[in-house]
């Protein structure tokens, strides 16, 4: 009798133990998802209405969606079916909607412009202002290759209304463009490139040099991961591609002769009168166009931490060259991506001392490569991580952190700050351009909550 209850127990261990893992696991995913949802709603600000959307229906949890994108963990298995866990960190690499063997996920793009933070556009880019186009990180949606997708749509559009009423508005002239393109960036040189395509009579016009916000970024940064074409171009089907890289091709495309391009140049003011020609104000005159396609970016000038002592030389908002700095006492102040990558490339350069300053408790928007690597460097005590941390002054030799209850003076000879940069907002609102009517962010985070719920 003995013998036989032995038996029973044993077998029930047998079969319970795998069971009650599993259902533990089961738990814990579910309560994974509760927490990336309560977290939406803390890093929602970079949620532009874009992310996944699986049918779970058809599903059937064969994972290859999970495991391709590199953004970390945007989606994740619940209950055995693929679920969207970490919505704001999707940027639309796409490689989710390719992966999947049924078809049953789709990457939604909220109504381009309905977002309060964002300029209104229509589903083909155009602003509240008619003629008036926007393309690239302006419009909320990152990756170069949307901006070089939307550069080439607007011009589609524009190139096809020209064509549909060829005789120029009242007051078009010889010295009126078809159209005019703000900001050489990879919007920009792709609207550029279809413009040339479509045989416009354009100007490209760029406030510093080719390569827009991408020529600031740290020397050989990782700026691709996916192929990528550009009009009049074979396609890049190169996986990985620097800043160099990408750069060098901005420049070849200025060079060419059917290219016009002026750099240096700040646009000042846009206007518009019924149906005379856009007039574009920049700091070496006037120039008109009767289309123009803005395709800046968002971060203007660096946001500042208000503190004490921020103004002395030490402290930096870019830095270009990690190797210029070495043996030096230092503090990178952020939580993206780009203090990350600041952070450990200064910490590798010999003899350096770096800390990284945030404000959270966890680097939550940042890519899943730059989180492994800061991790890893953490560990190795090559990097100083100091989250919950704010800074409270900097003096000439040292710079004061207040983290948590605690003060604390570090000895310091540098200070980087990339706390952002102010969108240029009242620049848009000041030439006509309305703002979407609703906060999306927030939505989307509720509406994963929801689900959740259910």
């Amino acid at each position: 009798m003995a013998d036989r209850w032995l038996f029973y127990a044993f077998y029930a261990m047998i079969v319970g133990l795998p069971v009650t893992l599993y259902v533990r696991w089961l738990r814990r995913r579910e309560q994974s998802l509760r927490r990336a949802t309560e977290q939406g709603a803390v890093f929602s600000e970079t949620l532009t209405g874009q992310r996944p959307q699986i049918d779970v229906s058809n599903c059937i949890g064969c994972q290859g969606c999970t495991s391709v994108c590199p953004e970390g963990q945007v989606l994740g298995m619940v209950g055995g079916k693929a679920a969207v866990i970490r919505p704001w960190k999707c940027i639309g690499h796409h490689l989710c909607v390719d992966a999947c063997p049924v078809g049953a996920i789709t990457l939604l793009r909220a109504m381009p412009g309905s977002s309060a933070k964002l300029p209104y556009l229509t589903a083909e880019y155009e602003t509240s202002v008619p003629g008036l186009f926007i393309a690239g990180e302006l419009g909320g949606l990152a990756l170069i290759r949307n901006a070089v997708q939307q550069g080439r749509e607007c011009v589609d559009l524009i190139a096809a209304r020209l064509a549909a009423s060829p005789s120029p508005p009242d007051g078009g002239d010889d010295q009126t463009y078809d159209l005019l393109i703000v900001g050489a960036g990879p919007a920009g040189v792709s609207a550029a490139l279809r413009a040339t395509e479509k045989h416009l009579r354009y100007l490209l016009v760029e406030r510093e040099d080719v390569g827009g916000t991408i020529a600031k970024y740290p020397r050989q940064k990782l700026v691709m991961t996916t192929p990528i074409t550009f009009p009049l171009y074979p396609t890049e089907k190169r996986r990985q591609l620097s800043k160099e890289n990408l750069i060098a091709f901005f420049l070849q495309v200025a060079q060419r002769d059917d290219c016009l391009v002026r750099t240096n140049e700040t646009v000042t003011h846009i206007q518009k009168s019924g149906s005379s020609p856009f007039e574009v104000m920049t700091v070496n005159g006037t120039y008109k166009a009767r289309a123009v396609i803005l395709a800046m970016g968002r971060a203007g000038t660096p946001n500042k931490l208000g503190v004490k002592g921020e103004d002395l030389p030490k402290v930096m908002y870019r830095l270009i060259e990690a190797d210029h700095y070495v043996n030096r006492r230092i503090l990178v102040v952020g939580g993206g991506d780009s203090a990350v990558e600041a952070a450990m490339g200064l910490a590798l350069q010999a003899g350096n001392d770096v800390t990284i300053s945030y404000r959270r408790a966890e680097f939550g928007r940042i890519k899943e490569r730059n989180a492994v690597r800061l991790e890893s460097l953490g560990r190795s005590g090559k990097l100083r991580i100091m989250l919950n941390s704010v800074v409270e002054e900097i003096t000439p030799a040292t710079v004061i952190l207040r983290v948590g209850e605690q003060r604390l003076e570090l000895p310091n000879d540098y200070v980087w700050v990339f706390a952002g940069g102010q969108a240029p907002d009242e620049f848009l609102k000041k030439i006509g351009i309305h703002y979407g009517p609703r906060d999306l962010t927030m939505e989307a985070v509720q509406e994963a909550a929801a689900m959740v719920d259910a």
